[in-house]
């Protein structure tokens, strides 16, 4: 297999049959040694983070597809830390997305003159470029569709999809007595052009809390899966 590309959080290979293998890390985005979901460098490595969110990856990326949410996932392999995936290309230079039933993280930083810590939001979804230089900075579906980005049409399967996949992981999480208060994705176009899921769904992509306590990524893959 021939090495792609070395990410935050995972190492990607393309593999001879044409499909690629996501190999999961250690590492998890955050800031001062402190994890944050939406952070845009990694702030630091915990041991296990990454079985422990590609056994999570798994468990939500199978849910999706008994609910016919298309994805690029097609195998994962526990023990070697690796997923293996369908091609799919990204949007411009990569997008993150967005769904938050409460206001935290950066949407408070941003909005906290009119926002309080906490209040609900409705699966408000927000769109960022990938752009580290930029800390990330949010987008408009117009200004998408101007930039040759995403058309319009697409925001909207996008947008769609996002609170779909968002509400399926806030209800499994519900079931284990955790609240989940906001859940960053990603999305790539398929060889024949559909709009798929890709990247992970893990407890380094999203912010839960229990009985207003915050839940560390391991600690949320165990609840989870235990």
């Amino acid at each position: 297999m021939k090495h792609v590309y070395s990410g935050k959080t995972k190492e990607v290979y393309e593999l001879e049959d044409g499909n690629y293998l996501l190999q999961f890390k250690d590492d998890v985005t955050g800031e001062n040694g402190e994890f944050d979901p939406g952070a845009n460098a990694v702030g630091l490595t915990m041991a296990g983070a990454g079985k422990a969110g590609l056994r999570l990856t798994k468990f939500f990326f199978e849910r999706l597809q008994e609910n016919e949410i298309p994805t690029h996932y097609l195998e994962a392999d526990i023990e070697a830390q690796t997923m293996k995936v369908v091609p799919a290309t990204v949007f411009g230079q990569g997008l993150e997305v967005i769904c938050r039933f409460r206001a935290a993280g950066s949407f408070l930083r941003r909005y906290g003159k009119y926002a309080a810590d906490g209040q609900q939001l409705d699966a408000f979804v927000e769109v960022t470029l990938k752009d580290d230089e930029r800390q990330d900075p949010p987008i408009s579906r117009d200004a998408l569709d101007m930039l040759g980005i995403l058309t319009k049409t697409e925001y909207d399967t996008l947008k769609k999809l996002t609170q779909q996949i968002a509400k399926i992981v806030k209800e499994e999480l519900a079931k284990k007595n955790m609240e989940l208060y906001d859940i960053k994705l990603e999305f790539g176009r398929s060889q024949n052009g559909e709009i798929l899921l890709i990247d992970e769904i893990s407890g380094g992509n999203m912010r839960a809390y229990t009985q207003g306590r915050y839940i560390e990524p391991l600690e949320l893959e165990k609840n989870m899966l235990q």
